[in-house]
C-alpha cells in the first residue's frame, strides 16, 4: 500500500508540473556557410501553443586571398536578433511568420568591386517559411525575410589601401535569412 501511495503521488506531482516536451530548439541555417562560410545558430523557446521567441547570432571572421590585395574579398560580421514567432497551427511545426529586431558589425568587400565597406546597422525584420517535421527532434525550416534600419558606415577604395571614400549614416531595406535550416528540438 505504501508503493502504491508514493507511485500515486509521484505520478500527481509530475501532471502538475509543465511539460517540456518540444518547447525549445537549437537549429543553422546551411545556406549561410555558403555564403563564405558564415557561422550561425539560432535558439527558440515555446512560450504558447502558438508563439514562440528566438535568439540568434552570426560570426564570419574570414578574408580570403588577404596576401593579394587587388584578389582579397570577404563578408566579414557578427550579428545578433531576438524576436518572436507566430504559428498559426502548432509550434514548431508548419507555417510560420516572425519578427525580428537584429544588430550587425559588418565588413564586407571585394567581392564585385575593389570598394570594401565596414559599420554597424540596427533594425527590425519581417520573415515568412515553413517547418517540416523529420523526426520528434528533428525539423527542416525553409525561410525567407527583408530587414530595414539604420547602418553607420565608411566606405574604402580597396580592402588594403584605406583611403576613406565616403561615411556617414543611411537608411536601408536588405533581404534576410534566405533560409534552409536543419533543427533539433527537445
Amino acid at each position: 500500500m505504501k508503493k502504491y501511495l508514493i507511485v500515486l503521488s509521484a505520478a500527481m506531482l509530475m501532471s502538475a508540473l509543465p511539460s517540456f516536451a518540444q518547447k525549445f530548439s537549437i537549429s543553422t541555417n546551411l545556406l549561410d556557410y555558403a555564403c563564405l562560410g558564415t557561422l550561425n545558430l539560432d535558439a527558440s523557446y515555446s512560450v504558447s501553443r502558438r508563439w514562440s521567441i528566438t535568439a540568434g547570432a552570426r560570426y564570419n571572421p574570414f578574408t580570403f586571398n588577404e596576401g593579394d590585395p587587388s584578389r582579397q574579398f570577404q563578408m566579414r560580421q557578427q550579428s545578433y536578433a531576438v524576436g518572436a514567432r507566430v504559428w498559426p497551427w502548432h509550434t514548431m511545426s508548419g507555417w510560420w511568420f516572425a519578427g525580428k529586431l537584429r544588430y550587425q558589425e559588418y565588413n564586407h568587400g571585394g567581392i564585385i568591386s575593389r570598394k570594401a565597406e565596414e559599420g554597424d546597422r540596427f533594425g527590425a525584420g519581417a520573415y515568412a517559411g515553413y517547418t517540416y517535421m523529420l523526426s520528434s527532434h528533428f525539423n527542416l525550416e525553409f525561410g525567407l525575410g527583408f530587414w530595414t534600419g539604420m547602418a553607420v558606415f565608411r566606405e574604402y577604395s580597396c580592402q588594403k589601401c584605406g583611403v576613406t571614400t565616403a561615411h556617414g549614416r543611411k537608411y536601408f531595406l536588405l533581404p534576410d535569412d534566405l533560409m534552409i535550416s536543419i533543427a533539433y528540438v527537445f
